[in-house]
């Protein structure tokens, strides 16, 4: 089955074709021929995953599923938030918004996060599902390891007494936020096909 995954962060790309099997194919963005930047205007990622897949469907009139997800840090008010990917200014510049996140975190003592995703699927102008995950866990004093990519180098999750970043792709995939709700897609596609 092919699916337009409306991205072309090839990071999550690589990260969910990792997470399926086979019989399903991603589209990415590009490859779909949609090359314009999808507004991203709402301050929930569930409206957001909405906004980007239904902006692809009436463009395609093809079964697609669009992906928000961030960092959220209670004691910061949420931030980063749905700003997660352009938390210190540009979108995608790592580094700045994990100096930015630490800096924002330095006197404060309770560094609880959780990383969260949504997943929104849209088969068709009547079919929209939505899937969920969250990964808890807390926010490093600084930055440790060079897997993942975000804020994997300072997200230690719950259970373990280090960061995504050096943990690596194993573990990332049986506990993050994003295996949880790529997981219940993946079980969804497979009861339609």
């Amino acid at each position: 089955m092919d699916i337009i995954f409306a991205t072309n962060n090839l990071n999550k790309v690589k990260e969910i074709q990792s997470f399926v099997s086979n019989n399903l194919n991603f589209i990415t963005l590009e490859e779909a021929g949609i090359t314009e930047a999808i507004e991203e205007p709402y301050e929930t990622f569930r409206e957001n995953a909405w906004a980007k897949a239904s902006y692809v469907y009436q463009k395609t009139g093809k079964a697609c599923f669009a992906e928000d997800s961030g960092i959220v840090v209670p004691a910061l008010g949420g931030a980063p938030g749905v700003l997660s990917a352009r938390y210190a200014g540009a979108h995608g510049d790592d580094k700045a918004n994990n100096a930015k996140l630490l800096s924002e975190l330095k006197d404060i003592t309770d560094r609880y996060a959780y990383y969260k995703a949504v997943i929104c699927l849209v088969l068709n102008k009547d079919e929209v599902y939505y899937f969920e995950g969250e990964c808890r866990g807390s926010i490093a004093d600084r930055g440790a390891g060079t897997g993942g990519f975000g804020y994997d180098p300072l997200f230690i999750p719950e259970g373990y007494d280090r960061t995504f970043g050096e943990l690596g792709m194993e573990v990332k995939k049986q506990v993050s936020h994003r295996s949880a709700a790529v997981s219940k897609l993946v079980e969804f596609l497979n009861t339609i096909q």
